[in-house]
């Protein structure tokens, strides 16, 4: 099982990036695909989650509004388009899986990718 994350970069204040999340190697028709995010200093910390059966959704109270999660079956990718960037979006972002359940809990989580960085700056 691998995820990958990719997209980050750096852009200014109100601007957009779009997070995709390649997965392979999954035999779990059950299973979601989250965001999480960790800032220099702080806790890691859940930003969006997705049913890959289902699509049912899951977005961090700081996030509602600004970023869309949507999954792409046919390539077997998840993205993560964020809009209305802010500076305090800077951060590592990952995606992970998590299988049999739909927490978006870190600590639930069953696979980690690496990270990718975001840094939102003027």
């Amino acid at each position: 099982v691998q995820l990958q994350a990719s997209g980050g970069g750096l852009v200014q204040p109100g601007g957009s990036l779009r997070l995709s999340c390649a997965r392979s190697g999954f035999v779990y028709d059950d299973y979601d695909i989250g965001w999480f995010r960790q800032a220099p200093g702080k806790a890691r910390e859940g930003v969006s989650c997705i049913s890959v059966r289902s699509g049912a959704t899951y977005y961090a109270d700081s996030v509602k509004g600004r970023f869309t999660i949507s999954r792409d079956s046919a390539e077997n990718t998840v993205y993560l388009q964020m809009d209305s960037l802010k500076p305090e979006d800077t951060a590592v972002y990952y995606c992970a899986a998590e299988v049999g359940s739909f927490t978006c809990a870190d600590y639930n989580m069953d696979y980690w990718g690496k990270g990718t960085q975001v840094t939102v700056s003027s």
